[in-house]
């Protein structure tokens, strides 16, 4: 979803997109992009024998590095296979970038947004391009307010108590807001459905928080553990973001080693009044 945006820099090329079977609905049917093929050993072969003016390859795994090298083109972008070492590289503009996303003390330090970053390894300048959804979803506006509480396996750190949640939503319903908790779990274009049926989304740094700046929603998005200022809101919203003395934060690590993490340190009172401002608007 946040690598949509270099679509922009290709809108007169002709495009193939190769993606995970899980994230086929994040691209389907977008105009930008004239193929998508799912990462397959078929697909992979294909690849292989095709020709292309530009590839680019933002995935840092060693054996979709290799792949991307193995692909005939005149031009090639973002990360590349090193057969020396057997591990990831960047080919010329990604320097910056490889340092900063593998070296969390540089990931720390850069303050810069991803797609100013992904522009950079591309040789452009972004201008404050947004998201390209491809799946259009059909819903009605039902709820003013959605609450994107799950975190995936991969970042429990991320996670705002789920007792928070739940007397958020009770302070919520007594203010006569109407609202929901997330919906579609395991059904991508039924979650994306459910965003696009909310007027606003209160989300933890997520797939959600993407989604909801892709469509528009007004946006409210805790964050700790991870870095706040990667992330453009394009004015849709706020960041709410720990208080107290935590040095640690950005920690940029998936486990807190601290007896209260800082996600427990943003109130639910602080979320609430947030949310009233940013509706306000």
């Amino acid at each position: 979803m946040r690598t949509t945006v270099i679509l922009h820099c290709y809108k007169d090329y002709h495009v193939t997109w190769l993606t995970d079977n899980k994230a086929y609905a994040l691209l389907k049917d977008n105009p930008n992009i004239n193929r998508i093929l799912i990462y397959n050993l078929t697909t992979v072969l294909q690849l292989q024998a095709e020709r292309f003016d530009v590839v680019v390859n933002l995935e840092k795994s060693p054996g979709i590095c290799a792949l991307a090298d193995s692909i005939n083109a005149w031009s090639k972008y973002g990360f590349r296979f090193d057969p020396m070492a057997g591990e990831a590289k960047s080919y010329e503009n990604s320097h910056e970038a490889f340092k900063i996303y593998t070296d969390l003390k540089s990931k720390r330090k850069a303050k810069r947004v991803w797609q100013d970053v992904l522009f950079e390894m591309l040789g452009k300048k972004w201008k404050r391009e947004g998201y390209l959804l491809g799946y259009k979803p059909t819903s009605n506006l039902r709820y003013e307010i959605g609450l994107n509480f799950l975190v995936g396996k991969k970042w429990p750190n991320k996670v705002w108590p789920k007792e928070n949640w739940d007397d958020l939503y009770e302070m919520l319903i007594q203010k006569r807001y109407n609202v929901s908790f997330q919906q579609g779990r395991t059904d991508i274009e039924e979650y994306i459905e459910w965003i696009h049926s909310c007027k606003s989304i209160v989300t933890h740094d997520s797939l959600g928080l993407h989604i909801g700046i892709a469509l528009k929603k007004k946006i409210i998005v805790l964050y700790g553990p991870t870095a706040s200022h990667e992330t453009f809101l394009y004015n849709l919203g706020s960041k709410v973001e720990p208080e107290g003395e935590y040095d640690c934060v950005p920690c940029l690590r998936p486990v807190c080693y601290r007896n209260i993490s800082c996600m427990q340190t943003i109130t639910v009172n602080r979320v609430c009044s947030e949310i009233e401002k940013v509706l306000e608007k």
